[in-house]
């Protein structure tokens, strides 16, 4: 780390679960972002913040005026626009020694499978229950940690996948990939904007501390935000052993 770099992140630095080392594995890191909107914008502000190295932001969509009620990596200015560029500019304009690299397409099957492998940590921020399924199958592939996060309405809830662990269940454990699924989005049900900052910025914590290695990860464990009462549950998962993503025993 050069001298601006160890004053920018002095306040990590002097975190004895942080320090030099786990700052350095920051910089060297590489988080994907699937989702530039509500959870991605937070999660990539503090990240680029925090100092992770290299970040790519996977987004098909452009900047609409609806967005901008809690998509706070964009402007007034960049409704149009794609949002991975304008999210990437929003990182830039904050610490401008970060790599980014913006995919503006969707995030199908095969492009999941070239984008996971180069990545250090995985973030779900998206709002397709198929994209979810693709990236969970990607990360386990790959083995690479997952930290998938959802809201809708006032509630929301956060998870972390690591398919480095053995008894750590999936995202298809919990979910089946074969399940009807009803979707339901923000543009229908509506959405209070700060519960996405929350665990938009929950998300950005928990890829930070399985980066640096410190703290206990929410592997194995669901919380769910109740926004009405503020209130929090915790749920325990486990591996489910007829998975057919992480325990496919052909």
């Amino acid at each position: 780390m050069n001298d601006d770099q160890l004053l920018r992140y002095s306040r990590h630095i002097l975190l004895d679960e942080v320090g030099i080392e786990g700052q350095q594995a920051l910089l060297d890191a590489h988080v994907l972002i699937i989702g530039a909107g509500g959870l991605g914008s937070p999660a990539a502000l503090y990240l680029a913040a925090s100092g992770v190295g290299r970040i790519t932001l996977v987004d098909h969509d452009t900047v609409d005026l609806t967005n901008l009620q809690r998509q706070i990596a964009h402007t007034t200015a960049r409704v149009g626009q794609p949002k991975a560029s304008s999210a990437a500019q929003a990182i830039h304009d904050l610490n401008p020694e970060i790599q980014v690299h913006c995919i503006q397409q969707r995030a199908d099957a095969a492009l999941l499978d070239e984008l996971v492998a180069q990545a250090t940590v995985v973030l779900d921020c998206c709002d397709n229950y198929r994209t979810r399924q693709d990236v969970n199958a990607a990360c386990v592939r790959h083995r690479v940690p997952l930290v998938a996060g959802a809201i809708i309405r006032l509630d929301g809830q956060i998870t972390v996948f690591d398919p480095r662990r053995e008894d750590s269940p999936c995202y298809a454990c919990l979910f089946a990939p074969e399940a009807d699924f009803e979707e339901v989005q923000c543009s229908t049900m509506g959405v209070l904007a700060p519960l996405v900052g929350i665990i938009g910025c929950m998300q950005a914590a928990e890829a930070l501390k399985l980066i640096a290695n410190f703290g206990e990860s929410l592997t194995g464990k669901l919380l769910i935000l109740d926004g009405r009462s503020m209130e929090w549950s915790r749920m325990r998962t486990s591996r489910n052993p007829d998975c057919s993503i992480c325990c496919n025993k052909k």
